[in-house]
């Protein structure tokens, strides 16, 4: 039976005629020219010079000082900011859950501290149980151009690193770690937000199906590498090695599949980008040189329809994307909605004015970008916590009915109210052309959302039109002010009748010296 099928199986594939009627090596010539004529098999084995994209970033990061105050000043308000959101994540079970050692009791010596618990953890699986704190309310920092993100998503990758390697270095007399002060943080976090948030300015992953999270792995891997002492070569073959690795889809964050791993998404990314780099350190598994330009092979045929990274609007790395990042100061909720809260707020206090209510809004129409409309827009039931956070519906809705939108609002009671869906269903979005030329705009990065509402009387309100959020660099003195509030908020709530623990953090965080403090000392300060 065997024998037959594996004649059948011949018979099928080679013709049987022309097999007598040529030279047998004359066969087996042609019949290897005509298996590799294909264009798109490459048997040429020369190694090519490693891949433009890895060799920039790789001298980014090893050879670019940052010379600019601003973005210092930006990244010290994006440290205090996500680190306040991380404390904020541990109200919620999920989260705690999914950061615990995978042994029970496992302490590491001279481990990660992990913010808010009494974890030590080795620096990748710290770097998850950070990276998945401070993204999970999705409050804190963003970045939008052509792939959207959270640049801060990086720091889980950054303080893991240097928070271990500063304890290992006291521990061993210097002999091994390194001692990073926060202004070491800054610097790797500024780089960080530079390579993710420039690749991400004329390069879409999401509209080939990919998941932003790919350039935090990226970015995280490059700084990562030059924290552990890799050389720039190094860091091109752990660079080469996190664009190989396998990409999330977005699945996760869309309709009818919004769950929670786009909250730890960002976890994962930062742990595999420090394996990564630990793996070239320790064992050096090789530079894939072509990663990104091999025919069929390569990232860009495979993952990106054949498209090279594009750079038109900044061919260099620098300190844009920091100075220009955009802060979440007074709501949780995805970036694109921000302005559309903003504008359901003044539409509850107008309706207030009059002696009115939402129970008598007969439609609103939301007028926003391709990108929201694209990502938030969504109708039917809503089925999580994930899921009612990206719908633009629901969280215009929160503050038309309770004039206020918390991390508490996408709860389960919260969202049992029927009258949350009922306004929902008078919701209808459309595109803005003008909105998306201003969004992708370099001079505007304005994320605008427009609120027209009629009421069941047949009254229309003036259209409420919010361009810039608060936490935009156009609005950053108003900002500012805000921002600290809220880290403040974050430590009070943490710290429960703690005082003099907040008042510490306080202090050495505005302290005229911060920038010197090691990275150890104000993490102890975070830690039960």
């Amino acid at each position: 039976m065997l024998r037959q099928s594996a004649r059948t199986t011949v018979k099928n594939v080679v013709n049987l005629s022309y097999l007598k009627s040529t030279p047998f090596m004359l066969r087996e010539v042609n019949m290897r020219k005509n298996f590799y004529s294909t264009p798109s098999i490459n048997i040429d084995n020369k190694r090519p010079e490693p891949d433009e994209v890895l060799r920039n970033i790789a001298s980014y990061v090893h050879n670019q000082g940052i010379t600019s105050g601003e973005a210092y000043d930006t990244a010290k308000l994006c440290l205090l900011d996500t680190l306040g959101c991380g404390l904020a994540a541990l109200k919620y079970d999920q989260p705690k859950n999914l950061i615990k050692p995978i042994v029970p009791g496992t302490i590491v010596p001279n481990g990660t501290k992990v913010i808010g618990t009494k974890y030590r953890m080795d620096p990748v699986k710290g770097a998850f149980a950070i990276g998945t704190l401070i993204r999970w309310l999705d409050f804190n920092d963003c970045w939008l151009a052509a792939e959207w993100g959270h640049p801060s998503d990086n720091l889980g990758g950054i303080l893991a690193v240097a928070d271990h390697l500063t304890r290992l270095s006291k521990a061993t007399g210097g002999d091994e770690g390194r001692l990073f002060t926060i202004k070491d943080v800054l610097e790797a976090m500024i780089k960080a937000h530079e390579i993710q948030g420039v690749i991400a300015l004329e390069n879409s992953f999401n509209k080939v199906g990919l998941d932003h999270v790919v350039l935090v792995k990226v970015a995280t891997t490059a700084v990562v590498s030059k924290m552990l002492g890799l050389t720039e070569a190094q860091t091109v073959e752990a660079l080469s090695q996190a664009f190989v690795d396998g990409q999330s889809l977005r699945t996760y964050r869309h309709a009818p599949n919004t769950g929670s791993r786009k909250s730890w998404a960002a976890g994962d990314a930062v742990s595999r980008a420090v394996n990564l780099a630990y793996l070239v350190k320790n064992g050096s598994p090789g530079t894939i040189p072509s990663v990104l330009t091999a025919k069929t092979w390569g990232f860009y045929d495979v993952l990106f329809k054949g498209k090279p990274f594009t750079f038109e609007q900044r061919n260099t790395f620098g300190s844009y994307v920091m100075e220009n990042v955009l802060f979440k100061i007074s709501f949780p909720a995805e970036f694109h909605a921000q302005t559309a809260v903003e504008a359901a707020l003044k539409v509850n206090k107008e309706l207030a004015d009059l002696g009115k209510t939402y129970k008598d809004i007969k439609s609103i129409r939301i007028r926003t970008q391709e990108a929201g409309a694209r990502i938030i827009d969504k109708e039917g039931p809503l089925y999580n916590y994930a899921d009612r956070d990206h719908c633009i519906q629901y969280m215009t809705a929160i503050p038309l009915i309770h004039g206020r939108l918390t991390a508490d609002d996408y709860s389960d009671e919260v969202a049992s109210n029927p009258d949350i869906d009922e306004l929902r269903a008078k919701m209808y979005c459309v595109k803005d052309d003008q909105f998306t030329l201003d969004y992708h705009d370099p001079a505007k990065r304005s994320i605008p959302n427009a609120l027209l509402v009629e009421l069941n009387d047949g009254t229309k309100l003036e259209e409420v039109v919010v361009e810039y959020p608060i936490g935009h660099r156009l609005r950053r003195k108003e900002g500012v002010p805000l921002l600290m509030q809220k880290f403040y908020g974050h430590l009070r709530e943490h710290f429960k009748g703690d005082v003099e623990k907040v008042e510490t953090i306080m202090q050495a965080s505005t302290d005229d010296d911060f920038l010197n403090m090691t990275v150890d000392k104000y993490v102890n300060m975070y830690c039960d």
